[in-house]
């Protein structure tokens, strides 16, 4: 047996520098391999082709919105592993019930405690079958 543990991959969907920075070295102190993604076209592209454990994924994203990425991948029987947690600072009822009818799994509003969003991750990838 490989004694090698692989690490789970989290993809960290959102247009603030600033906040990808701080969550990609976050999650990377965390143990996690991080990919990143700049808008809502690229965070679906990179979704498909590198199949990550967790998607952070920001709401307010360039060219396709995060409701539209969670949608397409919950439409997509290949995605279905992959945790979807909204990431936004629009933390209305009405995104949130969308948010979650669209099949996100999680939804952190900003700003957010990073130990509670830590919490979040590990408790959503302790969800995965096989995990």
């Amino acid at each position: 047996m490989n004694a090698t543990v692989s690490k789970q991959t989290v993809l960290i969907a959102d247009d603030e520098p600033n906040i990808v920075i701080s969550l990609e070295y976050l999650l990377e102190q965390a143990g996690y391999r991080v990919i990143v993604a700049h808008d809502g076209q690229e965070a679906f592209e990179a979704v498909v082709r590198e199949r990550p454990d967790l998607v952070l994924l920001d709401v307010m994203l360039p060219r396709l919105s995060g409701f539209d990425v969670c949608q397409k991948i919950r439409e997509d029987a290949a995605l279905q592993r992959v945790r979807v947690v909204m990431l936004t600072a629009k933390g209305r009822e009405v995104e949130m019930s969308k948010g979650i009818a669209l099949g996100a799994d999680a939804y952190v509003t900003k700003p957010f405690s990073t130990k509670e969003l830590l919490a979040q991750i590990a408790e959503q990838l302790g969800a995965l079958p096989g995990a």
